[in-house]
């Protein structure tokens, strides 16, 4: 049994833990570090508004080569800006307005050397130059980089995945999560007999010679990790979806071989549209339609063009994340990463050390996907087992400024803490009131953790900070102590914080109610000893 359920959590760590840096225990920062975490003078005093990434991809050789256009508004004057680029990726020149400028390199920092006045308010543009062999992904999506693959036929099979890694670990941006760019033209050229998938909308094709070029353009705010390209022998199929902005285009590419498979398996899709524009709002990207792309690693959440490769199966890989049953009545990369429509690419964090944000509410939206075709019993089953996988090691925020997440179990730690409030506010209508408004009142913006615990404590008519500082800030798990004397129930909290301030639902005498638990023993009369604690809180319970 322990070495099954070490097993378990090994697998749950390994998919959650995307990307190189990502859910790693490194906790000595550099300057490297600070370059790529935090807002840097050379990053604060311009603001982008446009991309277009114009990127030729050789398959054979695993070699791109292209220009990025980064257009900025000028906020405050400043004659300097970090460009970001891994290596082995290299910078070959920067262009603008038709000279050649200087650029300073310091890791994979890359701070260009403006000649032109750049004054308040000027809408300017730099074309940034590149080429390399751009890191290859030994384990998609884990460690992030370019996947060159091979489908069954012998074709290419081409995808790009960076989360935490970051986008400039294949072409140059602002890798940073703080500035969006406004909207984005996304052109790449492939050998012919091939289709390239990225975000947003395909505006035109272009055939020359032996290549091909496809023209995406995504309308909406995109953050850096959320573009992607996807190149195979794709075969397509589409279906309209009647959502609550009107039409949306719901479009799928897969292997051709796997066409007829994916239009069975892939009716999980409406369905999680439906689920989730009921509990979340509508569907942020109606302008960019939303595709699913099947690639040659598991899958990511990739703005408006969420990547699948499960295998066509229900659950994870056809396994139960929860151990309930529950984790098998859908296809899991097709909820958890569609669920990031919402969180995390609509709201999206500021700081990497938020990241709980993208994660524990989309990790909370699976059970609420289970709760709204199958009722809160089996959702409740659902989220209740995955507290299984929840190690408890440290914070679920990190250090801010570095690119440093905190503890994996920001997703079901964060779910389980969600799903702990929801029993606290104890109005499911306010509640998705609260999940739907999160949407709105933070439509396309980045965020920080304390705007999120904001929203909800003005909205809940309850103060639940000490209730976030516990499960956010601290790795501690409130445990109710409990004892039965003179007829008398005794019960406290331990293991929590100075000040916590925590309610919770208890069954004496066949009456059920909440209870205010504090440090020391408070205590209430009874008939007999037995008591039920209410299992949606997520807390440890001791007869002492």
């Amino acid at each position: 049994m322990k070495k099954q359920l070490i097993f378990f959590v090994l697998l749950t760590v390994s998919f959650f833990g995307f990307s190189q840096g990502l859910l790693s225990e490194k906790e000595k920062f550099n300057r490297q570090d600070t370059l790529r975490g935090s807002i840097t003078p050379e990053r604060e005093w311009w603001d982008l508004t446009y991309y277009h990434l114009d990127i030729d991809v050789n398959p054979n050789d695993k070699f791109i080569s292209g220009k990025n256009t980064i257009q900025y508004e000028v906020l405050k004057p400043y004659q300097t800006m970090q460009i970001d680029l891994q290596s082995p990726m290299e910078i070959t020149k920067v262009i603008q307005n038709g000279k050649e400028l200087d650029v300073e390199h310091d890791g994979n920092a890359h701070f260009i050397q403006l000649n032109d006045k750049q004054n308040i308010g000027d809408i300017n543009s730099v074309i940034v130059h590149y080429k390399g062999f751009p890191k290859e992904a030994k384990r998609a999506p884990w460690d992030g980089g370019f996947s060159w693959k091979k489908d069954n036929n012998g074709k290419h099979f081409i995808a790009t995945s960076c989360q935490g890694l970051g986008a400039s670990v294949w072409w140059p941006n602002k890798d940073h999560m703080y500035d969006e760019v406004d909207s984005m033209l996304i052109s790449v050229t492939n050998p012919k007999g091939l289709t390239n998938i990225s975000n947003g909308r395909l505006r035109k094709l272009e055939n020359k010679d032996d290549k091909v070029t496809s023209h995406w353009f995504v309308d909406n705010p995109i953050n850096n990790y959320g573009v992607n390209l996807n190149i195979g022998d794709y075969a397509n199929f589409s279906e309209i979806y009647k959502g609550e902005k009107g039409n949306l285009d719901m479009n799928y590419w897969v292997l051709r071989d796997n066409l007829e498979k994916a239009k069975e398996h892939f009716k999980d899709a409406p369905k999680m549209m439906k689920a989730f524009e009921h509990w979340f709002g509508p569907y942020p990207f109606y302008e960019d339609s939303f595709k699913l792309v099947e690639v040659p690693y598991l899958g990511m959440e990739h703005q408006s063009s969420v990547t699948y490769g499960n295998q066509y199966k229900k659950g994870y890989l056809g396994r139960d994340l929860s151990s309930s049953g529950w984790g098998l009545k859908f296809d899991f990369i097709i909820i958890h990463e569609a669920g990031h429509e919402w969180f995390a690419n609509n709201i999206t964090n500021k700081d990497a050390a938020d990241m709980w944000i993208h994660e524990g509410f989309t990790a909370y939206s699976e059970n609420l996907f289970l709760d709204y075709y199958y009722g809160k019993e089996a959702s409740a089953d659902y989220v209740i087992g995955t507290r299984a996988n929840i190690r408890n090691d440290k914070p679920l925020i990190g250090p801010y400024n570095v690119n440093k997440e905190g503890s994996s179990d920001m997703y079901y730690k964060g779910a389980n803490l969600l799903h702990t409030i929801r029993q606290i506010i104890e109005d499911d209508d306010l509640w998705r009131k609260i999940l739907r408004g999160l949407n709105e009142e933070f439509y396309h913006q980045t965020v920080t953790t304390k705007q999120v615990e904001d929203y909800i404590n003005n909205y809940s008519w309850t103060s639940l900070t000490s209730i976030f500082d516990q499960y956010l800030r601290s790795e501690k798990i409130p445990r109710l102590d409990y004892k039965f004397e003179n007829d008398e129930f005794f019960y406290k909290w331990s293991n929590v914080i100075d000040g916590f301030d925590m309610p919770v639902k208890i069954t004496l005498d066949n009456e059920t109610s909440l209870f205010f638990p504090e440090t020391k023993w408070k205590s209430t009369p009874i008939k007999k000893e037995a008591i039920v604690v209410d299992r949606n809180f997520y807390i440890e319970i001791q007869k002492l």
